[in-house]
Order: C-alpha cells, then sequence, then structure tokens
C-alpha cells in the first residue's frame, strides 16, 4: 500500500471515529508518524480530501497550527449540480475519468453509469473532433450525463 494511501486512511478513520465527521491535526506530526514529508500530507489533503470529494478543509498556521478537515454530507442532487459546476467549460480525459471515479466511490454513480459515462466522454469518441474542440465537447457531455441523473 502506497503512503498516500495510508495517510488517507487515518484521516477517514479519525474523521468517522469523530461524532462532527471532522478530524484535527497537525502536518508534521502525521508526517513524523508515516516517516514523510509534510509536503506528502499537503499532496493527500488537496489531492483526495478536495470539496469535489466532499470535503472541506480549514487550516492554521503557526506554533499550534493545525488542518481541521470536514467531511459534507449533501444530497444526491445538490453534489452532483456541486460536481457540474466544478467542471468549467472544458475537461481532460484524465480529470474526467478521475470525476467519475470519485462519483462512483461516493456512491453518486453505479458503476454500469461510470462506465457508459466513460465510453461516451472517451478518446475514441473524441477522435473525429478536431483537437481544439475535444475537452469542451467532452465537458458538455460530463455535464449533460450527471444532469441525467438528478
Amino acid at each position: 500500500m502506497k503512503i498516500s494511501d495510508l495517510i488517507t486512511a487515518e484521516i477517514l478513520r479519525l474523521i468517522e471515529e469523530s461524532e462532527q465527521n471532522t478530524a484535527e491535526i497537525q502536518r508534521n506530526e502525521l508526517a513524523s508518524v508515516f516517516g514523510c514529508a509534510p509536503s506528502q500530507i499537503n499532496y493527500v489533503l488537496s489531492s483526495r480530501f478536495s470539496p469535489e470529494h466532499g470535503f472541506i478543509i480549514e487550516s492554521q498556521r503557526g506554533g499550534g497550527g493545525y488542518v481541521r478537515i470536514r467531511r459534507v454530507v449533501m444530497r444526491h442532487s445538490s453534489a452532483l449540480m456541486h460536481i457540474i459546476n466544478s467542471i468549467g467549460s472544458s475537461i481532460d480525459n484524465i480529470s474526467a475519468k478521475i470525476l467519475i471515479e470519485n462519483c462512483l466511490q461516493s456512491g453518486l454513480m453505479t458503476r454500469e453509469i461510470a462506465t457508459l459515462t466513460c465510453a461516451a466522454i472517451s478518446n475514441n469518441v473524441m477522435r473525429e473532433i478536431p483537437l481544439h474542440l475535444r475537452d469542451r465537447i467532452r465537458a458538455t457531455i460530463l455535464k449533460e450525463m450527471l444532469l441525467a441523473q438528478i
């Protein structure tokens, strides 16, 4: 298991043990537990605990500084609308697949819908479209497929 996965699992454990769906950590302290640099903690926080993943991060820098990670519980339609609004006017294939995988993991999509959505926005489908338009069309298709689930 990768260090990022271990750090993620620990933070999720702390959140699940909390009555407020919140974990409060100190980057340096957690980094020393896992024997890594504090930048590795930053990477995990930014890549796996973003608003798109259903989390809000607050930080207080300084001597007694901390990072507070809070899981936000949203209704299905609210979560999908938040994701749709975060897509913007274009999205590349890799980012779209990550977004779909996150939707699948968070229960916003079934495996079947995720598979169909990935197929609809794949580079294979886009190959006849001029390169400069692909990511814009991919974003439009992805948004429409997410809207269809509301």
